[in-house]
């Protein structure tokens, strides 16, 4: 799975890998070293692709009573994602890239768990394949905009760490390939394969970005 990842972006890098004409949320990029769910992450949308939104983390299906069901739908499997109730809809009608820098994932050694921080080893920005939707109070409040990563199994680099990863897509003919809303089921099902080995570096951080409290740069560093 996918449970927590970063924020840390730097503009200039951003429009150079996409457009320089990309609007970006009001008020700046924000920066976000621990990104939990049902926190505001960065996403591009079929919809509004050159527009960087803020969306909730976490999927709620426009069915849903109330935002709760969101913490539990962070992810989507690939596997089968055509056939789920909650996911089936937006995969063909509403895909996002999810934008960041890198993500971690925890490796089981005995009794223990190790935090690794994973990102791409050419350094541009890590973007992850994800599925979005809308939901509405019934109250009449706000709309809230949601989403969730696409998980598939693990490239060379992830296989000792966790059995299950992000699905990335790495160049802009896939990332374009996911936004096109003209695009059939089986070609959009195809980009979601196993990034190639070599894609990824990764390396030991500190235990503290298990805990949603902690946030900064420290939790980029290598642990000791």
């Amino acid at each position: 799975m996918c449970g927590r990842y970063s924020v840390v972006i730097d503009e200039a890098k951003l429009r150079k890998q996409f457009t320089k004409d990309l609007v970006t949320p009001t008020g700046g990029l924000p920066t976000n070293y621990n990104m939990a769910p049902t926190q505001d992450g960065l996403v591009i949308t079929d919809r509004e692709p050159g527009q960087l939104s803020a969306f909730r983390w976490g999927l709620v299906p426009f069915w849903a009573k109330d935002l709760k069901i969101g913490a539990r739908m962070i992810n989507a499997r690939r596997e089968g994602i055509e056939d789920k109730s909650s996911f089936r809809k937006p995969i063909r009608e509403r895909r996002c890239l999810v934008i960041g820098d890198s993500f971690y994932e925890w490796k089981r050694e005995g009794g223990s768990k190790t935090p690794f921080r994973i990102l791409p080893t050419d350094d541009t920005l890590l973007v992850m394949a994800g599925i979005w939707e809308s939901w509405s109070p019934k109250d009449g409040g706000d709309t809230v905009y949601t989403y969730s990563i696409i998980t598939g199994p693990p490239n060379k680099e992830m296989t000792s760490i966790h059995d299950r990863m992000p699905m990335l897509l790495t160049t802009a003919e896939q990332q374009g390939a996911w936004l096109d809303r003209d695009a059939d089921l089986p070609a959009i099902l195809d980009l979601l394969a196993t990034p190639p080995d070599g894609t990824l570096k990764t390396y030991p951080v500190s235990q503290e970005v298990g805990n949603v409290r902690n946030n900064g740069p420290r939790l980029h560093e290598p642990s000791a």
